[in-house]
C-alpha cells in the first residue's frame, strides 16, 4: 500500500530562524508510521490490545532542505527490511509546494510484548506477519521497476 500523509507545519514548530527545528522531524516520522499504520487496520492500540510493541531501537535523518511554518510536507513511508524480528522504514519526506526532499530517514524497530520481551511475528501472529511481509515485497518490487527504468 502505497501511503502520503501529509503534514502542515506550525509556527511554534520552528525556531529562530524561522525553519522547522530538526528535533521535530522524528516527530513528524512518528505521526507519519502511526497513521500508516491505522489505514492497515494495524494501529498502535490495536497492537497493544493483543499484547505487542514495536519499539524504535534507531533513527537516521539526513537533512536536506529546510521548511518554515505554513509548509506542507509530504511522508511516504515504507518497508525496506523485515524479518518478523526487527523492521526498517524509510521515508520520503518531501515539501509539497517544491517537490523538493527535505529529509532522508530511516527508522529501526523490534517487536514485542508489553514486558518489552522480543518476539517474532512469524510465530505470534500470521495475519500481522503477513501485511509486513507483503509491504516489503511492494518495495522490493517498487525498487525492481525503478532500476528497469
Amino acid at each position: 500500500m502505497n501511503y502520503t500523509y501529509s503534514r502542515i507545519i506550525n509556527y511554534y514548530e520552528t525556531d529562530k530562524m524561522g525553519i522547522v527545528h530538526h528535533s521535530n522531524y522524528i516527530r513528524f516520522l512518528e505521526e507519519a508510521r502511526s497513521r500508516w499504520l491505522e489505514a492497515l487496520n494495524i494501529s498502535m492500540e490495536t497492537l497493544e490490545e493483543k499484547g505487542y510493541t514495536i519499539p524504535t531501537l534507531e533513527v537516521n535523518c539526513k537533512y536536506k532542505f529546510h521548511v518554515t511554518s505554513g509548509d506542507t510536507i509530504l511522508i511516504k513511508p515504507k518497508i525496506t527490511e523485515y524479518n518478523g524480528v526487527k523492521m526498517t522504514v524509510s521515508y520520503d519526506v518531501i515539501a509539497k509546494e517544491t517537490g523538493r526532499t527535505v529529509i532522508e530517514a530511516w527508522t529501526k524497530h523490534c517487536f514485542t510484548t508489553r514486558e518489552l520481551k522480543p518476539i517474532n511475528m512469524k510465530k505470534k501472529n500470521q495475519d500481522i506477519n503477513q501485511i509486513f511481509v507483503n509491504l516489503l515485497n511492494m518495495t522490493e518490487q517498487e525498487n525492481k521497476d525503478n532500476m528497469e527504468v
